[in-house]
């Protein structure tokens, strides 16, 4: 070999692209990289893609995202938001017809569960998931297929100008007090029965249908509609009401107020990445910042909780259930038909 030929291969060795074969190209190999140059690799790529298209199930993510956009810039972000029915529904439509639009998706357990079985997550790495406790990671062969990101809590909701707050049920057991028959009412969503759920394997059937017997009234509503009923009055108290939505109220000097009843039913919202993200490198680009410690505490700011065991736990102290990483996917969809059925059944002729 010449001088000149050896001389020519060792520049070329040495360029910029040599080694572009060994960079993390397909979706994949970008949601999973480890390298030590991984947050220069996906800022470079953001830039390149400049935008990010973003599926939730929660309004402040709308407020979220805006933050994001100010870190990074150069990363424009289309958000959506719907319920985890609808939401999960367009992922699987999108991706069906070939024209997937997707790129990050956070919305609850079930939902995501789906997804994953479908195949329509792909597995990914963050290191910030070293913060998170193992209940709210569902963990794959390499990487997790999502992790939570926010929490809320199903507890007691009671309206103050009706119920002294020494006087309010302080657990489960307390919510059979005769002096609350005919005062309660539960919804008929996930939420209500997610908790009809929780108070099984916490309480016991006898327990269901002796809170049964306490002319409990079924409410067609979300946790949020009862939570205004129980403003109002028309509701003194309910065993179905997110913390979060006490809280929304409660800045508007709203009488009510919110306390855990053990174990507390924990609702997590959860996020991923699809697996056919067209703008891969903004998508964990995002993801990493919802996990990171100053997007969790600005996920706060919207009067929800974070999963993160250095801050949000730290002020939630009581005993938590995370019923829906109790049971796997299938287990659960048959639990969700048994709790509906007994919910029907003690519950559905009170109005």
């Amino acid at each position: 070999m010449s001088i000149k030929l050896a001389f020519a291969l060792l520049v070329l060795l040495l360029s910029p692209g040599a080694f572009a074969a060994s960079a993390p190209s397909t979706v994949a190999q970008i949601a999973l990289y480890q390298g030590a140059d991984r947050e220069n690799i996906l800022t470079e790529g953001a830039k390149r893609e400049g935008q990010v298209t973003f599926y939730n199930s929660h309004t402040w993510f709308r407020t979220f995202v805006k933050d994001f956009e100010k870190k990074y810039p150069f990363v424009k972000v289309a958000e959506w938001r719907n319920d985890s029915k609808n939401l999960m529904r367009r992922v699987m439509e999108e991706a069906k017809s070939g024209r997937s639009l997707v790129d990050v998706v956070e919305t609850t357990s079930e939902a995501m569960g789906i997804l994953r079985r479908d195949g329509m997550l792909q597995e990914y790495f963050s290191p910030e998931a070293r913060s998170f406790p193992d209940d709210v990671k569902s963990k794959g062969k390499n990487g997790f297929h999502y992790i939570g990101d926010r929490e809320t809590y199903i507890g007691l909701g009671f309206n103050t100008n009706l119920i002294p707050h020494a006087e309010a049920p302080k657990s489960l057991r307390d919510l059979l007090n005769p002096k609350w028959k005919g005062k309660m009412s539960i919804v008929t969503s996930s939420t209500g029965t997610r908790w009809i759920g929780n108070a099984l394997d916490a309480m016991g059937r006898e327990f269901v249908e002796k809170f049964a017997e306490q002319d409990v009234r079924l409410q067609n509503m979300s946790g949020a509609a009862l939570s205004g009923l129980v403003v109002t009055g028309e509701i003194p108290l309910s065993p179905t009401i997110f913390d979060a939505n006490v809280s929304v109220h409660r800045k508007k000097n709203a009488p009510i107020d919110w306390r855990p009843l053990e174990p507390v039913v924990t609702n997590v919202g959860y996020s991923g990445i699809s697996a056919k993200a067209t703008n891969p490198y903004a998508a964990m680009l995002l993801l990493d910042f919802m996990h990171s410690k100053e997007g969790q505490q600005l996920i706060m700011q919207g009067g929800l909780w974070s999963p993160r065991d250095d801050i949000g736990t730290v002020d939630q102290r009581f005993k938590k259930s995370y019923l829906d990483e109790r049971y796997s996917l299938e287990e659960l969809e048959i639990k969700y038909d048994q709790w509906e059925q007994l919910i029907r059944r003690l519950f559905g002729q009170r109005k």
